[in-house]
């Protein structure tokens, strides 16, 4: 499986859990899990580095903004420990992904080409 693939169902299983758990959501997500899960997923979608991404904590490139980087730490400082219970591969391969070091930054392409 692809990293940005994994990384998507990650950190979904990682909002499920917290807005399980923390807002008493039975099934769905509240209104901001859903927002954040949807904003988490609009970024790996356009991260520079493609299928070669890093994990978020080793990445040189912070595409979150402060605010929503906030929420996402905090789901994942609940979350992930609790995830290795719940979902065992999901927590290991990220896990081992986090032990990999970030690749070089993606060139960026001259825009004014003729």
């Amino acid at each position: 499986m692809r990293s940005r693939s994994r990384e998507r169902k990650t950190i979904t299983a990682m909002i499920a859990l917290y807005c399980r758990q923390q807002h008493a959501s039975a099934g769905e997500f509240c209104a901001d899990c859903a927002a954040l899960a949807d904003y988490a997923a609009q970024r790996l979608e356009k991260c520079p580095f493609g299928d070669d991404k890093p994990t978020c904590a080793k990445c040189p490139i912070h595409c979150y903004k402060p605010e929503r980087r906030a929420q996402v730490r905090e789901v994942m400082h609940y979350a992930g420990p609790r995830l290795l219970r719940r979902r065992p591969l999901l927590a290991i391969h990220h896990l081992l992904a986090d032990r990999k070091p970030a690749p070089e930054l993606p060139r960026r392409q001259n825009r004014e080409q003729p």
